[in-house]
């Protein structure tokens, strides 16, 4: 390996120092945690047997102090914009302080580049590997291929940069700075510098100088774990970087000062490439998953930003993107996931580009655009490169709605099959075209894109594994090694010369290789390679130098390989190979959880394979030192089996062993129970323990200290102390155990049942060392759960296992290849198997940190070479460190072929995936002999049952010759009748079987023979069939008709329809005026209608109603009588107005004229064809696709009712046929019957009966019965047993025409039942004479003989009388078929021309159907501008309208003001002094505040003196004389001025202003609109000159389409005498300049002549006529001017006569009442009605109330009368009551009881009715006032003494 010179750089070792201060300080962190640990474990050597460590904690703590550089730089960047970063105030700042950076500045290499970890105080050389030589390429890895010169390439293999030379093929390498890998590399624009994007945690940038190769700028922080893609600018200036996940940090670096100018996130999805724009610095673009995004770096108020633009892909499906190109005027062109292009403009999909055919630009993704000189070229996965024109891809636009448009390479390069580009770099070859391609396959290519005669074609530069190496393996005796992988290549490398040998190529992938053993082959030249099929092949290496050359062979390579063994010992892939330490076993392990064993002398015979408890993942057997040869088996789910030496039986045949599986081998299993947890338990408990020992310790001596210092007090404080100190223990760590278990990656054997084991997932960071418990045949497998007993702590496994061990020679050193990709070396001692001395290591990380594990390792037979083979790839060649120096120039020795091995035959390979294994092709071979056998069995069977089945056959024919007395039915050779009924169920229950079993191909085939109807037989109304004649040979066959087609189902509308002309539209307009009209006059007379229906009443009216109605009526009457007067008036003025309006102008023209002379115009003179170029297409003639269509449909129409018309007739003739041939069937027995009677010389050939032939009835070829479908299976049988095609032609038409004729013969059958129940008579005349012929015969009588002879007269007669009328038929018939025949072909000729004609149609609707989208589009034009000028017509109008309306407005704003002062002046008076003031107070200008309508806010004063030329002649007075100096006050009314017409002037003065104001508005409305209608004036002219403009258009356009149809031919049939065009006597061979006329058009125009000559003699006497009557109509005109003035003077006089002035008769016809004053008049009547209603209506209310006062008067003063009784009663009862106690109340010392009772109840009554006068009298007082307020009356307690008086 070569490496960099070191460059010292003077005065600059400080900055070297600072820049690489970050590194050693992780370094030596890395290095003090890693002495912890260690003490950590010495410590537990001591103290315990067992070995521990506290890997658990190590990694708590490293994981916290990444957690904690994570949240440092996190929140050092979080102020950083994710979409628009600019650069802070502070960081401008800081870099103006920074110094910048020299340009000679160099870092060291040997201090920047990673270096190996060797643990501290372990003499181990750091240069104990050396990297000598590199044979993989990571071809899959995005832009893996760099070019620094036309020979030097550059390319990433794991942590290496490798220069390679492409002449002399050396390596360089430079190491990756992180030891994390490398993420991506790019080259700078002047190929002087070159970046290497590393990974990591916070990878750098570093940038390399060229060719000198020494770091020249260090980018930092620019990514969390590693990038993904560089690139620089195109001037070198500015460097791109976009990094991986999590982050996707996009960063724009000034890389020559090391800074960062912009920052931000690209996306939040995985980003695949950056580029600058080359045309614009400014510009970026991003790729990625799903997404592309433009950037562009753009100055704003707060600094630079970049700012991106997500592309949209809108109804484009998403996709990754790859690679794309940066087109010079800002378009991006990419690729897609499908092949096709995509051009973005302003982040959208401009259009997208596919092939002609919609066929995709690449059958896959394409991974790179370029342009190059020009061309756009693209690189596609398919393996093709084509070159596309740039003008035809930059002007690309959309032509559809599918976006796509379609173009064709300009070239394209195939470069091989099977080949996958990735990417493409060109060479810097002057003249030359070349480029380096990177194919993802694993090859380099040189393509030359010359595209000449002499361009070159594909060379394969390189040729490497692609994907992940899965084997490894180094010959035993030489410095050659093999290697497999997935890609289905075995490869064979002279690691020594650092040069490839040979390759070879298989389908399927290979997953396993070893070397041959040396016992078994002792040359070496054999290997044994396990592929992903199950298949195991083995191969032979050697020198092809050493076989016979042959001729013709022009190169001989180094080494060669061919094919000895395969076999298929597994059907899954296979994992492992082993040979036993003799040679003599090989063991063969899969992923089908097998292990398969081979005897290698017998040529590999298969020995027996055992069944595992999970896949294989390695095999390993016991090395010669152990006592027994045993295979240990490592299982990934956890089981480790160990199988004894199967047993080699002698040569026995083994035909009748069923399978290979080996059952009674005795096999060791360990299943792996987890014990981490236990361990990381133990360390923590003997951690706590040494921590409390030394805190015992300290407490120890403190305590001695108190007591020299303070005696028996300190005993007392110490214990106070001692509490304050103890502290509370966390708990220990939990036992867990995985519920998957973990997967087993490696082991090997230790001691005899002993082995070490290193397992990934949770259990990983150990190496374990366990034992085979004691072989137990009862015991389960899958219960047993099994601890290793001891094990070794692996530093920096935790997540990192050791994937595959292997030790040198001298088993001093064990190599381990880590998940990681790095390299690990422990130094162990020599026989230790225990590795208790496995401590001290070297580490490296070579491969991939991320995906390139480790997959093998394996030392050269003399430990001069390590060699690694990793996932990435990449296959490392390690010089091992020895004392002794390697020889240079020294190289590997291919083994010597075997004599004879260029004959030898090459078995033949296995190359089916799915061949049979050996166990499943024993099984197979097992089967088919069980089967044979079996069938064997049945046919002997079948012909027992065939000997018994013929046995019954004789004894039933014996039965049936026995006399039938002494017959045996056929139940009684029944032996047992359950066995029939057994058959017949089990043979029912079979057909119902075999028809579940047959119901979906039953069903598949129904639904096939629907598709065929539907689509063949469906669509027919009627199939064709022929009619013969009977004695010719004519025939009729009818028309195959389907159904009608879609043209003729219904009339599409018209997508363009036809504009109005403008008359039209005018006529419309006016129609609609007269209609508005009316519906006005209607809405009118309704308010006269509904006010006189609102004067009906249904109550009596009175007097006051009476008088108001006759008031309204005679009021109505007068108003009636002036508007019929007005009415008439108006009338007269308006026959007046039409009179006068129908008076013609001097240039008059009759419109009949006018209309003769435009008809004229159009329909004479010259006008030009359809091809002339000046052709105006009439509005009326003009087609399009719809009105096409319905033409064709009318044509359909009309021929399928005339083919359906002729059908029936002929259908018709066929039914006529079968009645003929009916009745001549019934003629024919009739005539046979007959001829029985008759001697045979008197007999007369009878005719023929003819046939309905199968053509004539076609509808039977779709019957079918079981004959016909046996017949066709029997046909089907023979074509399948190979039958000669004329046996089958003679079957089938046997068949076939049985078929037709058992199926005629049944119809036969069916039609002659008819004609012989009409034949009865005769056939029962027959039977009579069959019946006289039974008796003897006799000889006749005379009058027998007599009756004989008359009836063989009778029957002579009637026989020629059949056989005439059967004659007569067919003729009859016949004549119907020639005559029916006759027509048919007159409209066959018809249907010839219709169909011609139909495809004139059709090609004319297609042609229409071509011009109709842009006909539609410029008759939507032409509608639309057409709708714009109607609607600014409309707009026109309404200003117009709304300006008349608002002069009339002002108008009368001008009279009110006239009024105004007109009535001003009459309230003066004549001779009123102080007019002039008031005038002038009234004429006064002052200044109003106006207010807002909406706002309310105050204006700016207005001064209200604004002038008019349409002011009144009082306006101008006041003019003049406000321009007197006169000042006057009018605030203050003059003395002795009338202080009411002061008020008034001030009034009338505001009702000026507010009119002068309504009239200023007013004015301004009308000059607003004016100045609309100037604008809608001028857009009308601007809409008009559009229309006509679209309107030519389209005229141009019809008459495009018009040409475009005149082109079309059309079909013409014409005769000979048809043709009038003769030259010479002979018809022309060029007929392009005549013209085709009809007859009856051709008379026509001669007719037209002679009426053209007629019609020109009637209008020259019409002209003649017409002069003499406008003469006598002038003399007429004269006389009648005389009569008017003569009529007018005397109306004149008579005026004067009668008024004494001229007056206006039409104000005196229409002088009428005062229309307001009568109104007034009858208010004020019907308000006097109404008001003495009211009166009347309070008087009566008054008198009810004095009725109502006199009533309560009465009613109280009734009571006041009974109050008087009741005081006299009381006034009695008193005098009473003393009496009787006078009286008393010496006898009774007491009062009693009752008196006592009686007093209080008396005393009560007295209260109340004291109560009650009180209240009488408040109420009488009440009443004596005038609405007072009448209170109810008390009520009484005691309802039933006292009641409450109503009132």
């Amino acid at each position: 390996m070569k490496e960099p010179d070191n460059h010292d750089m003077n005065g600059e070792k400080s900055d070297k120092s600072k820049s690489t201060s970050g590194r050693q300080s992780q370094k030596s962190s890395k290095s003090g945690s890693k002495s912890t640990t260690k003490e950590d474990y010495k410590f537990l050597e001591d103290t315990t047997e067992e070995t521990f460590t506290e890997g658990e904690d190590l990694y708590s703590e490293e994981e916290g102090s990444y957690a904690e550089h994570l949240e440092g730089s996190s929140s050092s960047t979080q102020d950083d914009n994710l979409e628009s970063t600019g650069e802070t105030p502070v960081e401008e700042a800081t870099k103006k302080l920074k110094k910048k950076i020299s340009e000679n500045y160099f870092y060291d290499y040997h201090e920047l580049v990673s270096m190996p970890y060797v643990t501290p105080d372990s003499r181990i050389p750091l240069d104990l590997l050396m990297l000598v030589h590199s044979f993989g390429y990571d071809c899959r890895k995005r832009a893996n291929l760099q070019l620094l010169e036309n020979n030097t390439m550059m390319y990433i293999a794991g942590n290496q940069l490798v220069l390679l030379d492409l002449k002399t093929k050396e390596e360089i390498f430079l190491r990756s700075s992180s030891g994390g890998g490398i993420g991506a590399i790019g080259v700078h624009p002047n190929k002087t510098y070159f970046t290497v994007a590393e990974k990591g945690y916070f990878p750098n940038i570093i940038i390399y100088e060229y060719p000198s190769l020494r770091p020249y700028r260090i980018l930092r922080e620019g990514t969390e774990i590693g990038y993904a893609y560089v690139d620089f600018n195109y001037s070198g200036t500015l460097l791109a970087s976009v990094g991986g996940s999590p982050d996707y940090t996009l960063t724009i670096w000034n890389w020559k000062d090391e800074q960062i100018v912009l920052r931000t996130k690209a996306f939040s999805q995985e980003v695949f490439k950056v580029t600058f724009n080359p045309e614009d610095e400014e510009q970026l673009t991003t790729s990625g998953s799903g997404h592309i995004k433009f950037w562009e770096m753009a100055l704003t108020f707060t600094g630079l930003k970049l700012q991106g633009s997500l592309g949209r892909f809108g109804k484009t499906a998403t996709t990754d993107i790859e690679g794309y190109i940066e087109l010079p005027d800002g378009k991006v062109l990419s690729g897609t996931e499908w092949g096709n292009l995509l051009l973005w403009e302003a982040s959208l999909i401009k259009v997208e580009l596919c092939r002609t055919g919609r066929k995709s630009c690449h059958q896959g993704p394409i991974n790179q655009i370029m342009l190059d000189e020009g061309e756009v070229i693209t690189v596609g996965s398919d393996g093709c490169v084509r070159i596309w024109d740039f003008e035809t891809i930059d002007t690309a636009d959309v032509i559809d709605e599918t976006g796509l448009l379609e173009i064709e390479p300009i070239n394209e390069l195939q470069v091989d099959k099977n080949v996958r580009l990735f990417s493409m770099i060109k060479m810097d070859e002057h003249g030359n075209n070349f480029w380096l391609a990177q194919d993802a396959n694993g090859a380099i290519w040189k393509l030359d894109l010359s595209f000449s005669n002499i361009t070159q074609d594909p060379e394969c530069l390189f040729s490497f594994h692609s994907g992940a190496i899965q084997a490894l393996a180094v010959s035993p005796l030489t410095y050659i090694m093999a290697t497999t992988a997935l890609d289905g290549s075995v490869r064979i490398y002279d690691f020594a010369s650092k040069t490839p040998l040979v390759q070879m190529k298989f389908k399927q992938g290979g997953t396993a290789l070893t070397w041959v053993h040396q016992l078994v082959n002792i040359m070496g030249a054999e290997i044994i390679v396990g592929f992903e099929d199950g298949v195991v092949r083995i191969l032979e290496l050697y020198d092809p130098k050493g076989t016979t050359v042959f001729a013709g062979r022009k190169k001989i390579l180094d080494a060669d390989i061919q094919l000895k063994h395969v076999f298929k010992p597994h059907t899954a892939p296979v994992t492992a190979l082993a040979y036993e330490c003799d040679g003599e076993i090989l063991a063969t392990a899969s992923k089908d959880q097998t292990v398969f064993f081979f005897e290698v002398e017998k040529n590999y015979k298969p020995i027996g394979y055992i069944n595992t408890p999970g896949p294989v993942c390695q095999l390993m057997w016991s090395p010669s030192s152990h006592p027994e040869s045993t295979l240990l088996i490592f299982c990934e789910n956890g089981y480790v089996l160990e199988a004894p030496l199967p047993i080699i039986k002698e040569e026995v045949e083994d035909h009748d062993v069923v399978s290979y599986e080996i059952k009674d081998m005795c096999i060791k299993c360990f299943h792996f129970s987890s014990v981490k947890s236990k361990i990381l338990r133990f360390i923590e408990i003997e951690k706590r323990k040494k921590r409390k020992e030394l805190k015992e310790q300290e407490r120890e001596e403190r305590r001695k200290q108190l007591l020299e210092e303070m005696g028996e007090d300190g005993e007392k404080i110490f214990p106070e102390q001692e509490e304050e100190e103890a502290e509370e223990e966390e708990p220990l760590p939990e036992i867990f155990i995985p519920s998957t278990p973990c997967h087993i990656l490696c082991g090997f054997y230790s001691e005899p049942r002993k082995f070490w084991a290193s397992l990934g997932g949770y259990d990983s960071g150990f190496l374990y060392h366990c034992e085979f418990p004691p072989y137990d045949k009862n015991s389960d497998i899958r219960e047993q759960k099994d601890e290793p007993f001891d094990f070794r702590f692996l530093e920096d496994t935790e997540d990192n296992p050791i994937q595959t061990i292997t030790f040198s020679i001298n088993q001093i050193m064990m190599f381990c290849g880590m998940n990681n990709g790095a390299i690990r070396v422990y130094v162990l001692n020599k026989n230790d198997p225990s590795l208790t001395d496995m401590v001290h290591y070297w580490h490296f990380s070579m491969h991939d940190n991320d995906y390139g594990c480790i997959k093998s390792i394996s030392t050269s037979f003399d430990d001069r070479f390590l060699v690694t083979a990793g996932a990435d790839s990449n296959i490392f060649v390690f010089s091992l460190f020895s004392e002794l120096e390697l020889e240079k120039d020294i190289k590997a020795k291919v083994p010597t072929p075997r004599f004879g091995i260029e004959t030898e035959i090459i078995p033949e390979d296995i190359e089916d995936p799915k061949a049979y294994s050996i166990e499943n092709a024993r099984r197979k071979r097992e089967h088919d002999k069980l089967m044979k056998e079996v069938e064997e069995i049945k046919a002997g069977k079948r012909e027992q049952l065939k000997v018994l089945r013929n046995e019954f056959w004789k004894l039933l024919k014996m039965n049936e010759e026995l006399p039938k007395h002494m017959q045996f039915t056929r139940e009684d050779f029944d032996i047992d009748s359950k066995i029939r009924a057994e058959i017949n169920r089990k043979t029912t229950y079979k057909i119902r079987r075999v028809e579940k079993e047959l119901a979906w191909e039953k069903e598949k085939h129904h639904l096939g023979l629907m598709k065929l109807q539907s689509r063949f037989r469906d669509s027919l109304e009627s199939d064709t069939f022929v009619v013969y004649a009977i004695q010719s040979d004519h025939k009729i066959s009818s028309y195959r008709l389907v159904k009608p087609s879609k043209y003729a189902k219904g009339k599409r509308t018209s997508q363009s329809e036809r504009r109005m002309s403008k008359f039209e539209r005018l006529e419309k307009e006016g129609a609609g005026r007269r209609d508005s009209q009316r519906d006005t006059g209607i809405s009118i007379s309704i308010p006269e209608e509904s006010i006189i229906e609102k004067g009906k009443t249904f109550r009596p009216k009175t007097l006051s109603e009476i008088m108001v109605e006759n008031q309204i009526e005679k009021t109505r009457k007068l108003i009636l009588k002036a508007e019929k007067a007005q009415q008439k008036i108006q009338q007269r003025k308006k026959e007046w107005e039409e009179l006068y309006k129908s008076k013609p102008a001097d240039d008059f023209e009759d419109p009949k004229d006018v209309q003769a002379i435009k008809e004229a115009q159009l329909h004479m003179g010259d006008f030009n064809l359809k091809t002339a170029t000046d052709y105006k297409i009439p509005e009326h003639m003009r087609i399009n696709a719809a009105k096409k269509e319905e033409e064709l449909g009318t044509l359909d129409t009309m021929v399928h009712g005339k083919k359906m018309h002729m059908n029936k007739c002929i259908l018709a003739l066929r039914d006529l046929k079968v009645a003929v041939i009916e009745e001549i069937q019934c003629l024919v027995q009739e005539l046979k019957n007959i001829q029985s009677t008759l001697h045979k010389s008197k007999h007369i050939p009878i005719p023929q009966v003819p046939q309905i032939l199968p053509e004539e009835d076609p509808e039977k070829r779709f019957h079918y019965d079981e004959e016909t479908l046996l017949a066709f299976k029997r046909r089907e049988m023979k074509r399948q047993d190979g039958k000669s095609p004329t046996m089958d032609q003679t079957g089938y038409g046997t068949t076939g025409g049985g078929f037709l004729i058992s199926s005629h013969r049944r119809d036969g059958d069916l039609m002659t039942r008819d004609s012989v129940s009409r034949s009865s008579k005769a056939s029962t005349y027959s039977l009579d004479i069959q019946k006289l012929t039974e008796f003897e015969k006799a000889e006749p009588t005379d009058v027998e003989l007599e009756i004989m002879k008359r009836d063989e007269i009778k029957h002579s007669y009637m026989q020629q009388y059949l056989t005439n009328r059967i004659k007569e038929l067919i003729v009859t018939f016949d004549a119907e078929l020639h005559l029916l025949r006759h027509q048919k072909l007159k409209l066959d000729t018809k249907m010839k021309l219709s169909d011609l004609h139909h495809l004139t149609l059709f090609q004319e609707m297609l042609l229409l159907k071509n011009f109709e989208k842009q006909e539609n589009i410029l008759q939507e034009r032409v509608n639309s501008l057409d709708k714009e000028e109607q609607d600014m017509q409309w707009k026109i109008n309404e200003t117009l309208t709304e300006m008349e309306e608002k002069k009339n407005e002002v108008n009368k704003l001008q009279d009110q003001e006239k009024a105004l002062y007109a009535g001003f002046q009459t309230a003066l008076g004549e001779n009123n002094k102080f007019a002039n003031f008031l005038i002038k107070v009234l004429k006064k200008k002052i200044k109003r505040v106006k207010k807002k309508e909406v706002e309310g806010d105050v204006d700016e004063d207005e001064d209200s003196d604004e002038s008019s030329d349409d002011e009144s002649s009082l306006e101008s007075d006041e003019d003049e004389s406000g321009s007197e100096d006169e000042v006057f006050d009018d605030s203050i009314c003059p003395t002795n001025c009338d202080p009411a017409l002061f008020e008034l002037a001030l009034q009338l003065r505001e009702k000026r202003l507010d009119i002068e104001e309504s009239l200023v508005e007013e004015k301004k409305i009308i000059d607003n609109l004016k100045k609309e209608y100037d604008i809608l004036s001028k857009k009308v002219k601007v809409v008009a000159t559009n229309l006509n403009a679209a309107e030519e258009d389209l005229e141009a356009y019809q008459r495009e389409k018009q040409q475009q149809l005149n082109e079309l031919l059309v079909v013409m049939p014409l005769k000979l005498h048809q043709i009038e065009y003769v030259a010479f006597g002979e018809i022309p061979t060029d007929l392009s300049g005549t013209l085709v006329f009809s007859n009856q058009f051709l008379g026509r125009l001669q007719e037209r002549i002679l009426q053209l000559q007629e019609e020109n003699v009637q209008q020259q006497k019409l002209n003649k006529e017409c002069r003499e009557r406008r003469k006598q109509l002038v003399r007429e005109k004269r006389e009648m001017a005389k009569t008017i003035q003569k009529m007018e003077e005397t109306v004149r006089q008579l005026m004067i006569s009668k008024f004494g002035r001229v007056i206006d008769l039409e104000a005196l016809q229409t002088l009428s009442v005062n229309t307001t004053l009568e109104e007034l008049k009858i208010k004020k009547l019907r308000k006097e009605l109404l008001n003495a209603k009211e009166m009347k209506m309070w008087e009566d209310k008054i008198a009810q109330v004095r009725w109502e006062l006199m009533m309560k008067t009465k009613e109280h003063t009734k009571k006041l009368h009974q109050m008087n009784d009741l005081c006299i009663e009381k006034k009695k009862l008193d005098s009473q009551l003393n009496t009787l106690q006078n009286q008393q109340g010496n006898a009774f010392q007491g009062l009693r009881k009752a008196d006592i009772v009686a007093k209080q109840k008396v005393t009560e009554l007295i209260e109340v009715q004291a109560e009650r006068i009180l209240a009488l009298k408040e109420e009488i007082a009440l009443l004596r006032k005038k609405g007072g307020l009448v209170l109810p009356p008390i009520r009484s307690p005691q309802g039933d003494e006292m009641r409450p008086v109503d009132l």
